[in-house]
């Protein structure tokens, strides 16, 4: 069966399939069915919102009409973070929340992601159904006119200011960010309005860079893919700290105040400390994924703290907090849970809890990453014919223990194939770049003998 929603929901060119109005459409009933399945005497409530690109308000609407034509009631709160929808659906409560948002695509794309009351993405057993529906609709031509919405986007700058509450009242509780200097790039996304207000309130002088939105501008050179303006803008305002978001806001990484890039790795390594501190890193782990960088490994050992790894995805870290009852997760890419304040990664939650951990321990950013080192990393992508079991293969099986004996508790190699392509893919780590540059050449030399194309 044809898979539509991947990790983090469905994703692809807005205008066309699955992002086409026929199939929103079917996905906002199907969804509503499949709510209905599990209430009695009432109609689901679905709370919507989106990002900033151009096509999100039709992407948008064409879903809610939809869900209310299946007999759902909708909500908007229009533009918001991807988190403050998962919020709102937790807290109203809704029986659902719905996301348009490509996060850190460029803006032609666009995405739905649907949560459950808990902020927990949906499970997978409705997704399957969702697309069994949307692929047996296809054939049935529906029509292209919009209709009328009732109730839509009514409410959604209380809705917003709801999620701006929580955030300030809940999460920023006690913090004072007075006399401290922060530059936020908004990516021109979800968080260009909610950022900069929300870091104001709480006292801080804040310095806002791409946060004028056109529908088009959205992670154009800016946000958490490229931060090399934020970086210098931090040293020209002599800032104490920056923050750049992606998109929708649930990626936050970091500057300090001499302009060094702190990502999401550097940021779990402070809040691991921090929490631990206090006592409430549960287990003295952190949840972190294949792609953590070996350098958070090591410093996290250091300290007699574990780095528990997981498959690549948010969805994935999340499953292992749950499981583990750990406090902390998140990856390189700067998306950190915290399960406690919710489940949902949040970059402005990340943020707060960064500011916090400065703030209590009366130090920069810069003094609170020192003892974390990343690691040098190559990638090195082989095209093959077939994926066979690494372990299956003689020669690869016998090179790459050898190199993992050379790197010792000091590097790192993994081998894995691509989800999506013919690739295998041959990351390693270590202190030397020459090193393992030619540690991975050999490798890639040694898999394209056996299994490779050409």
């Amino acid at each position: 069966m044809t898979r539509l929603f991947g990790t983090d929901g469905i994703r692809g060119e807005a205008g066309h399939f699955p992002l086409d109005r026929a199939t929103l459409r079917t996905l906002g009933a199907s969804l509503t069915a499949h709510l209905q399945e599990n209430l009695v005497d009432r109609a689901p409530l679905i709370v919507t919102g989106r990002d900033t690109r151009e096509s999100g308000e039709w992407v948008e609407r064409a879903l809610v009409e939809g869900a209310t034509a299946a007999g759902a009631r909708c909500e908007s709160a229009g533009v918001i973070t991807t988190p403050g929808v998962a919020f709102l659906a937790r807290t109203l409560p809704a029986d659902a929340g719905v996301v348009i948002s490509a996060s850190h695509n460029p803006f032609q794309d666009n995405g739905v992601k649907i949560f459950s009351p808990s902020g927990k993405k949906l499970e997978d057993a409705i997704e399957r159904l969702i697309e069994a529906d949307i692929l047996a609709a296809r054939s049935n031509a529906q029509p292209e006119n919009e209709s009328a919405v009732p109730g839509y986007e009514s409410d959604a700058a209380l809705l917003r200011s709801r999620y701006l509450d929580f955030l300030a009242a809940e999460i920023g509780h006690d913090l004072s960010l007075t006399r401290l200097t922060m530059v936020i790039d908004c990516a021109n996304g979800a968080a260009s309005q909610l950022g900069p207000e929300l870091f104001k309130r709480l006292g801080a002088r804040v310095v806002a860079l791409n946060d004028q939105p056109d529908g088009r501008n959205i992670n154009r050179d800016c946000g958490s893919l490229h931060t090399a303006a934020l970086q210098q803008r931090v040293i020209a305002e002599q800032a104490d700290f920056g923050v750049a978001f992606d998109g929708d806001a649930d990626r936050a990484l970091f500057a300090d105040s001499a302009g060094r890039f702190v990502d999401g790795d550097g940021a779990m390594f402070v809040l691991a400390n921090y929490l631990h501190g206090r006592g409430e890193l549960q287990h003295g782990m952190v949840v972190g994924t294949v792609m953590s960088n070996v350098g958070l490994e090591i410093a996290l050992r250091s300290r007699g703290l574990q780095l528990n790894r997981t498959d690549v995805g948010d969805k994935y870290v999340l499953d292992e907090l749950l499981r583990s009852g750990a406090s902390l997760g998140g990856e390189q890419s700067g998306h950190l849970i915290f399960p406690r304040l919710s489940l949902a990664g949040d970059g402005m939650i990340t943020t707060l809890s960064l500011l916090r951990a400065m703030r209590e321990q009366d130090k920069s950013l810069a003094e609170l990453t020192a003892g974390f080192e990343r690691y040098p990393q190559v990638l090195v992508n082989v095209r093959v014919r077939e994926k066979t079991a690494f372990n299956n293969i003689e020669s690869v099986r016998e090179l790459a223990r050898e190199i993992e004996a050379k790197l010792g508790d000091h590097g790192r190699l993994l081998l894995r194939y691509s989800g999506t392509e013919s690739l295998a893919r041959v990351m390693i780590e270590g202190q030397d770049q020459g090193e393992i540059e030619a540690y991975a050449g050999s490798l890639a030399d040694e898999i394209k003998l056996a299994i490779g194309i050409g």
